[in-house]
């Protein structure tokens, strides 16, 4: 099978090998997938990072072998922090959102290369990345007030799977794609009131269903992404939404994933 690694900021991943089809998911720079079949222009590829599959425009990859693959998952990454972040490849601007993988990264040189092209960082390198907590909420509040988007994980519209994926990512945690995965990971918080900064809250429809997730914050609030992203208070019953004045998610479980 071939393997491949994105090109692009961002790739939507479809349900179907159409254009018109449903976006699933988005594809973020560096992330590296198998390629599974084949269909004219589109590729139906198995992502690295989380096993998700979908449909690929064939346009925007680097064909990779297998063992480049597994280099690049051995080699120095370094995950984008901020919403917006400038580098230049062969002197041109490129814009990455936050999450894209920088592979084979010199932190000493802020570059890195990729099929003979060099890449340079422009922004500062972000530190104290060891306190895993702290980090998850800083950059969680960088997006507050991004559009909620099916199938988005970036600051210009995002689901709330794709929110919490995105930002442990960013912590150095690899959890699955979609809410009703995440909830299988990680150990149960007795109650809501135990919960920690960087605790991921899950809630349930009205068929008893995992549909929505967000995460804990201190005193009792939760940042998720419903409408857009936004910081709601929560108790053993739910998300209360102030400005409805009505709960509108109910909780299921608050599950930890940090040490």
């Amino acid at each position: 099978m071939r393997h491949g690694i994105c090109l692009n900021p961002l790739v939507p991943l479809r349900a179907a090998a159409t254009k018109k089809s449903e976006m699933t998911d988005q594809v973020l720079f560096g992330e590296d997938f198998e390629v599974l079949e084949v269909n004219n222009q589109w590729m139906y590829i198995k992502r690295g990072t989380d096993a998700y599959e979908g449909w690929f425009n064939s346009r925007h990859y680097l064909p990779c072998t297998e063992d480049r693959i597994n280099q690049m998952a051995d080699s120095p990454n370094y995950i984008l922090h901020l919403p917006f972040n400038r580098l230049t490849v062969d002197n041109n601007p490129l814009t990455l959102p936050a999450g894209s993988i920088l592979p084979f990264f010199s932190r000493e040189n802020k570059s890195f290369k990729l099929d003979d092209l060099e890449y340079i960082l422009q922004e500062n390198l972000t530190e104290g990345e060891n306190n895993k907590r702290e980090l998850i909420e800083i950059t969680a509040r960088q997006f507050l007030n991004a559009p909620y988007l099916w199938g988005g994980k970036t600051i210009f519209g995002m689901d709330c799977s794709g929110f919490t994926q995105i930002l442990y990512r960013i912590a150095g945690i690899n959890i699955p794609r979609d809410s009703h995965q995440q909830v299988n990971h990680g150990t149960a918080v007795n109650f809501v009131e135990e919960a920690q900064t960087g605790d991921l809250a899950f809630f349930i429809n009205d068929e008893g269903r995992i549909t929505h997730t967000g995460i804990m914050l201190e005193e009792g609030r939760v940042i998720h992404a419903s409408g857009k992203v936004r910081v709601d208070p929560i108790d053993r019953h739910g998300i209360y939404n102030r400005e409805l004045k009505r709960y509108t998610h109910r909780l299921e479980m608050v599950k930890r994933m940090i040490d």
